[in-house]
């Protein structure tokens, strides 16, 4: 059992780190693509056209296929992702934002690590990228 001194000393640097990484150039750029995005107007309109289109949706997806609508529903929601998508703010906070995950995915996988090499991380993403499975290199992915 972790004695109540050592307990704390993990809990003062865990939150150490997390000062850290708020205080990051990483966070930073996400926070200023956050706010750019949330003062854009032209964004701010696509994202609530795509939050409707979305609505209806979720509307049809009780039937599936067999609505009406479906058909004519699903391309309005592909369009108006593909238009929010290539709007300039929302590539750039999604960029940030994936920044973000990745240095909290690679953090973790850290940690982990330094514990012992057989913890399994989930890392968001990971098939997107070659950073391997998450499991440390113990299966013998390049992790």
């Amino acid at each position: 059992m972790i004695g109540t001194i050592e307990y704390a000393e993990i809990l003062d640097r865990s939150e150490q780190l997390g000062k850290m990484i708020m205080e990051s150039e990483v966070m930073e750029a996400y926070r200023q693509s956050k706010i750019a995005l949330l003062e854009d107007k032209e964004a701010q309109k696509l994202i609530q056209a795509f939050a409707d289109m979305k609505s209806h949706y979720d509307d049809i997806q009780r039937f599936g296929r067999y609505h009406p609508d479906y058909n004519i529903i699903m391309k309005k929601v592909r369009a108006a992702k593909r238009e929010m998508d290539m709007n300039e703010k929302v590539a750039a906070f999604k960029m940030a934002e994936r920044n973000v995950q990745r240095l909290l995915d690679e953090i973790c996988l850290h940690v982990a690590q330094s514990v012992s090499s057989q913890i399994k991380v989930p890392i968001e993403g990971a098939a997107l990228t070659d950073t391997g499975c998450g499991h440390g290199g113990s299966c013998g992915c390049a992790s």
